[in-house]
């Protein structure tokens, strides 16, 4: 999936978002994101029947071709290759031409198609993509809550053998350390539960920036996962990394290789104990420990809380509405 469908994606979903909220007029938002009435009402549509999966480009191709091979041709040069594994598209065409001349065979370039569908070409299969990165720049962190960075520093395990997976969440500008929590579970559910207690406590980010994993990221339609749906509602800009390029988020990988070094090396006891260490960190490292890059200042000098507060209450539900000839809108009984 090309990186642009991502973008687009996320810009079809929040238009609509707008649109739900009732605060502007179909009309005005089609002028906002210079779209048709008729395509908005097309979106609409599909994401009243089939979510976010609905937004996603649609190919153009036709359904069927009248020089399509039929069945029992591409199942004959299937069966013919399983008998002779080595053999490529021009053993196996003249092969056919050969014993059973009657019948009409396709090119040699079409049974290599063939092959490669049923992944009889002897490739290996490219290992796949697990997320589209941001199609724009990253954002420059110029001050606290513009850019907040979320991962999973790698898993570890306690002394008792118990396994650690602490998410953690900076501020880029200020270095601010705002979440260092254990979880039992790398799930979207214990994530947001996680995420909304530092929401709550500091405001909310005009940007996140993840990696390309789960829960953050996910390999359906534009990359898009529950996690980053939530962050799209709550009117957080989605940042992703390009896979395998951690220095993308090096401010952040440069605190993980702090945290492991101060706190995992070796592991505590327990996993309480290894959350109380955690703890203790992230005051030490806020609070206390000169920062080279802030003029040895603590990140606690630099952060402030963001004026965005954390809402209580998101739409839960679709609510169909028709709007007018004047473009405002109406429930639809």
């Amino acid at each position: 999936m090309p990186p642009k469908e991502s973008h687009v994606m996320e810009e079809r979903f929040r238009w609509i978002e707008e649109w739900k909220e009732g605060e502007a007029s179909l009309t005005a938002l089609c002028r906002k994101y210079e779209i048709s009435r008729k395509t908005a009402y097309k979106y609409l549509r599909r994401y009243g029947e089939e979510g976010v999966l609905g937004l996603a480009d649609r190919g153009r191709a036709p359904h069927t071709h009248p020089n399509q091979v039929s069945v029992a041709v591409e199942q004959a040069v299937v069966d013919l290759r399983l008998d002779h594994p080595t053999w490529g598209p021009k053993k196996l065409g003249a092969w056919l031409e050969r014993h059973r001349p009657k019948e009409v065979w396709p090119a040699r370039s079409t049974i290599g198609v063939i092959l490669e569908r049923h992944a009889l070409n002897g490739k290996q299969p490219r290992r796949r993509q697990r997320a589209t990165p941001s199609p724009q720049p990253l954002a420059h962190a110029t001050g606290p809550n513009l850019v907040w960075c979320v991962d999973f520093k790698g898993w570890f395990r306690c002394g008792d053998g118990e396994r650690c997976d602490p998410l953690t969440v900076t501020d880029a500008a200020s270095r601010y350390l705002l979440c260092c929590q254990l979880l039992p579970r790398t799930d979207s559910v214990n994530t947001q539960a996680a995420l909304i207690k530092v929401f709550r406590r500091y405001g909310l980010p005009q940007r996140m920036r993840s990696d390309n994993g789960e829960p953050f990221a996910s390999v359906g339609v534009g990359g898009l996962s529950t996690l980053s749906i939530w962050w799209l509602k709550l009117g957080i800009v989605l940042e992703r990394i390009e896979p395998g390029e951690p220095q993308q988020n090096g401010r952040h990988e440069r605190m993980h290789r702090t945290l492991k070094k101060e706190t995992a090396a070796p592991a505590q006891a327990s996993w309480r104990a290894q959350q109380r260490r955690f703890d203790q960190f992230r005051r030490e490292f806020n609070e206390e420990r000169p920062h080279e890059a802030l003029g040895q200042q603590t990140p606690a000098d630099q952060y402030r809380p963001s004026l965005r507060a954390y809402p209580e209450r998101l739409p839960c539900e679709w609510l169909m509405r028709a709007a007018r000839s004047a473009g405002r809108q109406r429930a639809a009984g």
